[in-house]
């Protein structure tokens, strides 16, 4: 039996799918490097440091044992419960949401308001999240959009990758751009405090700014060129055959079902928009601002007022709302229940993918790799000109942020040796605040070894090696991009 060209590329495509890693694949890999080359290296010597969290100075690296390599996943667990905890009631309370048929009403109705002029809700959304990003470091918070933004994308015409896009790459430039993120930015300032030099606070904003709205523009024209041409032809997208079929299976209704939206669901979307709002607002750290209206009184629910929320405090507010839900519609408690471990049981892959991601970061502690790798950095980079200082240093948060995914921690480590480093050669430490925050919010937009990655694509059902097909250019563009001004800002500072 003989096959034209166009089916031969198709059995060739399908095939290849076939072949390509699962998430937890590509970690389980990660550990087992990681592992290899904390073994390689075992007893090889830096300066004392030590570690984030720590008390007593470490100098060498300590060569993994099975155990730590074993152990691994459940030491990322125990490092990680609070957002595994928030992100299964989650679960939980979409599913709640969902049941109602509020979200399939709700989003029927937008797009039929929207027709025509879908891809204006694009730039808007990325901005908002873009906003959450720099001020607050808004990145795990956006887990709970992802489903909801897909199911809306498809609706409108477009593909789980343009869903993908609006949220990772909306808060991730604004991440990249911090300036007054307390994850990013403000432990950075206070690391640098730690060592007696004191930031200018008006060179981190500004630089930080000029970095937000460049790379925030260049992503929303990123995002909408491409929705543009999936709207125009589907079949220039870039979803694999098995991933078009899923999202097909996962996220398409059927047009012609009328949906009616009711007073009930109106009443539902509000409470669900609800809940959002208070999410934003209970995390934005108010006190930093020196913004006094929410203290006290918003504690009566978890005992921490606006502001000082975090995950737990997150997870018991969603709860209660799932049953605030469930009660206005009409559910009985069964059905309550049911519906909501159901949804938690959904979700449970995103939790561990999330726990397995961890995991990196928790054996490149324990084995003391991070430290290594940034003191024989640091060394490296004394007497380059200040244009390459700035290049190497960049590059050194690439790479240090694909093994210690969390910006607070690395702060921490890291920014007490570079911060200090370009204070000694005569460069501006400010600068390097931001260097740091840029390099890590780029690389936290494609690096597996980041649970909002590895999460963001589970639930939207985007491979990762489409997510990195899609990324491949705008990765280096954005990259190139703030290194311009970052290497400016070194220069005129």
């Amino acid at each position: 039996m003989r096959f034209t060209t166009a089916q031969r590329q198709i059995m060739k495509k399908e095939k290849k799918e076939k072949k390509s890693l699962s998430s937890f694949s590509i970690l389980f890999l990660i550990l087992f490097a990681l592992t290899a080359v904390s073994w390689l290296l075992s007893g090889q010597t830096f300066t004392p440091t030590i570690p984030a969290g720590g008390t007593e100075e470490v100098s060498k690296v300590v060569g993994a044992k099975l155990s730590d390599f074993v152990m691994s996943p459940f030491n990322g667990f125990g490092d990680a419960i609070d957002i595994c905890v928030f992100i299964l009631v989650l679960g939980g309370f979409l599913n709640i949401v969902t049941k109602t048929g509020t979200l399939e009403a709700g989003i029927q109705h937008i797009v039929k308001k929207l027709k025509g002029n879908e891809l204006i809700i694009i730039p808007i959304l990325m901005i908002l999240f873009s906003i959450g990003g720099s001020t607050y470091g808004m990145a795990e918070e956006t887990i709970p959009f992802y489903a909801l933004l897909t199911a809306a994308m498809v609706a409108s015409g477009f593909d789980t990758i343009v869903a993908v896009g609006t949220v990772m790459l909306g808060a991730g430039s604004g991440v990249i751009g911090s300036t007054v993120n307390p994850f990013s930015t403000g432990v950075a300032m206070d690391a640098l405090r730690g060592i007696d030099i004191k930031p200018n606070t008006g060179i981190v904003l500004l630089v930080g700014a000029v970095i937000w709205i460049t790379t925030t523009a260049f992503c929303i024209i990123c995002v909408m060129r491409y929705a543009k041409k999936v709207k125009a032809d589907k079949g220039s997208t870039i979803l694999s055959l098995q991933e078009q079929k899923v999202m097909n299976e996962q996220f398409s209704k059927d047009e012609g079902e009328e949906l009616v939206f009711t007073k009930k669901h109106k009443v539902i979307l509000y409470l669900f928009a609800l809940c959002f709002l208070v999410m934003i607002v209970s995390l934005i750290p108010w006190g930093s601002f020196n913004i006094t209206i929410f203290n006290g009184w918003t504690s009566f629910l978890t005992g921490q007022s606006f502001g000082d929320w975090y995950f737990g405090d997150l997870a018991m507010w969603f709860f209660i709302m799932s049953l605030v839900i469930g009660i206005v519609y009409g559910f009985s408690e069964k059905e309550i229940i049911t519906n909501f471990i159901d949804g938690s049981k959904d979700i449970l892959s995103v939790v561990l993918i999330i726990v397995v991601a961890r995991g990196a970061s928790v054996l490149m502690a324990t084995t003391h790799l991070d430290l290594f790798i940034l003191d024989k950095a640091a060394n490296s980079l004394q007497g380059f000109s200040p244009v390459f200082f700035v290049i190497g240093s960049y590059l050194l948060y690439l790479f240090l942020s694909f093994l210690i995914p969390s910006t607070s921690g690395l702060a921490y480590i890291s920014i007490p040796v570079m911060g200090g480093l370009a204070h000694s050669i005569g460069l501006s430490p400010d600068v390097m605040i931001i260097i740091f925050s840029s390099g890590c919010g780029l690389i936290n937009l494609i690096t597996p070894t980041s649970g909002v990655v590895m999460g963001g694509l589970e639930i939207s059902h985007v491979n990762y090696s489409t997510w990195i097909k899609f990324m491949a250019k705008p990765i280096v563009i954005i990259g190139v991009m703030n290194l311009v001004v970052l290497i400016v800002s070194m220069l005129l500072v």
